[in-house]
């Protein structure tokens, strides 16, 4: 009985740190034709696998955009993720490849159709409502290192 209440009780510390952890990233205002994100940056390996996991809410304007040094077919899932999301993936030139609508807490994962060096999660059905679809432009984004 004992061991179980420390285990809970570290699990919700790891929740909680995890979720404080990811509290002072960097943000970047992104366009999405005349629509404005403000979209926190995950950019370090860390940061990317914490994602917005443990989340219980996300503002309708605001989301997670993914950075990655290389382009490539990057997958996501929602592991530990509480929130409903939508993720387009993103090339280097600000396209994006493909959207997909992701579960909470699903281990299945959703993959960029080609290599991509961003992606961008917003709460689920945001790109949908905003007739956002594939092949439109991200502004806002860095330029491709």
């Amino acid at each position: 009985m004992k061991l179980q209440r420390i285990v809970v009780l570290a699990l919700g510390v790891f929740a909680g740190l995890a979720q404080a952890q990811q509290s002072g990233l960097p943000r970047v205002e992104l366009r999405a034709g005349m629509y404005r994100i403000d979209a926190e940056v995950a950019d370090s390996a860390q940061t990317r696998e914490i994602g917005l996991m443990h989340r219980r809410s996300m503002a309708p304007h605001e989301g997670m955009l993914f950075v990655f040094d290389t382009a490539q077919a990057y997958c996501f899932w929602m592991k530990n993720t509480l929130l409903p999301l939508s993720i387009a993936f993103i090339d280097e030139t600000g396209q994006i490849v493909n959207l997909a609508d992701m579960q909470p807490q699903s281990e299945r994962n959703h993959c960029a159709a080609k290599p991509v060096r961003y992606a961008l999660e917003m709460n689920q059905g945001w790109f949908a409502a905003k007739g956002i679809k594939a092949g439109a432009r991200i502004g806002g984004l860095a330029p491709a290192r």
